[in-house]
Parts: structure tokens; sequence; C-alpha cells
């Protein structure tokens, strides 16, 4: 009898992991994403960014540095309190955001967007609505995976480069490191996903308004979280439509770790995205709610971005679809 030469499961693994950088896609729009949000989110807070970061700011730097003394938070913007270098920290982290979001430079970028979002998270820490933390956990993952290898201007660039000869065996290692890195990243961000979704639903299953279905009603009434109080009143006015997302929101955050890596996943995320487009327009956490979504991005595998990209083409033209070529492990200069 012929020896089984199936590889077992550690094998198989660790070949995934070293092999093949996977959710290339996925990374680009996590890049895409966040760039775009924290830089639409900097130029909304344009007009009041001396009262939130600057020295003009309630939270004034010398209260920002004693509390990261404490806390070991650091922020460039502590470093002067001259309004020249606030301007001028202002107007580099809406470069970078831009830039990254493009997909320029995308590894050095990836730092500076990392030290931006951390920077000004550590200046005003108090001043914020919970989609900030996110952000600043996802600047950092992205960091060490290659998110500018789809869809980005570094991408462009290297498609125009000619065809480069067989490679060394450190440029070998150095791509093999680079892709363990981005695939770890990946997994830590999908995980850091199930955890923040599983740890809220199973804390709401132990109140007693998110039991008896009156959570949602006592939401809608806080003055802080409305933005458009006629809305919120007219959704108070259907209490039996209240308990019902009330419940179906606590069973989708705790599907959520369950549900990601299977075919589940795609009806678990379009309930979650009309759960944050909810949240977004009836509680004013726009920020908040654009992080969660484009953290949801995570778990869509590279085949249904690649099946978005003229699916009815084989149809407009009478051919039949074509076969896709096995898999092979990407060339150095794409990872």
């Amino acid at each position: 009898m012929a020896a089984d030469r199936t590889p077992d499961p550690v094998t198989r693994a660790f070949t995934l992991l070293t092999e093949r950088a996977v959710s290339l896609h996925a990374a680009a729009v996590l890049r895409a994403g966040y760039g775009l949000l924290y830089l639409a989110f900097l130029l909304r807070e344009f007009p009041h960014r001396d009262e939130i970061w600057g020295p003009g700011s309630p939270w004034s730097p010398a209260l920002a540095r004693e509390l990261q003394g404490r806390t070991g938070w650091f922020s460039v913007l502590t470093l002067s309190d001259r309004p020249a270098w606030f301007a001028c920290c202002y107007a580099f982290a809406l470069l970078v955001c831009a830039l990254f979001a493009l997909g320029w430079r995308t590894r050095a970028l990836s730092v500076l967007f990392a030290l931006v979002v951390t920077s000004f998270h550590g200046r005003a820490i108090l001043m914020t609505d919970g989609g900030d933390n996110l952000i600043v956990l996802m600047a950092v993952y992205l960091a060490f995976t290659a998110c500018g290898s789809r869809w980005s201007l570094d991408a462009r660039r290297r498609g125009r480069r000619p065809a480069r000869p067989a490679v060394r065996q450190t440029a070998l290692v150095r791509v093999r490191l680079r892709t363990v890195l981005h695939n770890c990243a990946m997994f830590v961000i999908a995980a850091q996903v199930c955890v923040l979704y599983g740890s809220t639903g199973l804390y709401k299953v132990q109140g007693d308004q998110w039991r008896d279905g009156t959570a949602l009603h006592y939401v809608l009434h806080l003055g802080l979280f409305q933005p458009w109080p006629a809305l919120s009143h007219l959704a108070d006015q259907h209490p039996l439509a209240l308990a019902v997302t009330g419940y179906l929101t606590v069973l989708v955050q705790v599907a959520v770790p369950f549900a990601a890596f299977s075919r589940a996943k795609y009806a678990v995320l379009a309930l979650l995205l009309g759960m944050h487009l909810g949240i977004a327009v009836l509680l004013g956490l726009p920020v908040f709610s654009g992080a969660m979504i484009v953290a949801d991005a995570v778990f869509l595998p590279d085949r249904f971005f690649r099946s978005l990209r003229r699916p009815d083409r084989s149809r407009r033209t009478g051919a039949a679809p074509a076969v896709p070529a096995p898999a092979v492990p990407d060339v150095p200069a794409r990872v």
C-alpha cells in the first residue's frame, strides 16, 4: 500500500503561514478605509483642532504629559507647546493619511500612520467615542501587513516594472519573513474583531434591559446621542421593532466568532453593516461605525474581491467563464 503523502495539519498550517500572503485585498481595504476615515475625521475637526489637540485645549499639553507619564503613552504633539509645531503636526497628519490611503510607499507610511493615530489619540485620550481606540489598534497591526500589495500606487508602480531575474536566497528569506508577519498580523486583526464582538455581545446578555428588550428604548433617549431627535422619537414609537432589533444585535455579535470563518459570515456581515449604519445615523457615532465597518472587511477572502471585478463579463461576451489558474505564491516584488 502506498504511503499516505497528505501533509498533517501542522505542516499545512505552517505552509499556509510562510509560503503565501493571505487576504491581500482585505488588507488593502483596511488600509484605504482607515486612511480615509482618519483623514475625514481630522478634516471634520479642523475648525476645532486647537480646542481638542492644540495648545489652546482645556486638556493642556502639561496635563497630557502628566497623564502620559503615568500611562506610558506617547504623542509627538506634546513635544512642544508652540502653535507653529501643532500646525506642522496637523498638516503632516493630513498628508500621511492621504498618502497611506492611496498606498504610496506603504511600508514607511504605515509606520507613520500608526505614529499619527497614536499621537492624536494620546494627546486627548479622554475625548474619544470608542472608534479611536479601534483605529489605534488597527493602525499598529497594519504596520506589519503587506497592505500596499493590492489597489495602491505601489502596486501600480510595481506592475509597470519589467520582470525581475531569479532572486537570491537572502531575498527569498526576506520575502518569507514579510509573508509570515503579514499573515500573523491579519490573524491578529481577525482575532481582535472576534474578541470585540463576542465580549460585547456577552456583556449585553448580562444586562436586564437587553434581556427584556428595552435597551434601545433607553439609548434613544440619551441626550448626548441624539443628533436627530425627531428621528430618535420616531424610532421609539415602534417598541416591538426595537425589541427585535435588540435581540438580533446581541445574537449577531455573539455569533461573529463562530461564523466569521464559515459561509454564514456573509449574512452576519450584512446584518452588522445595517447595525453600524443605524448607530451612525441614530446615535451620531460615524467614526465608531466607520471603524467597525472597515474592520469587518478582514473576514472577506480574496476570492470575494476578485469576484466583484466584472462578474458578468462572460455573459456579455457569450464566452464560457475562464477556469482560474492554480494559486501560486506571490513574487517577492508583490509582498
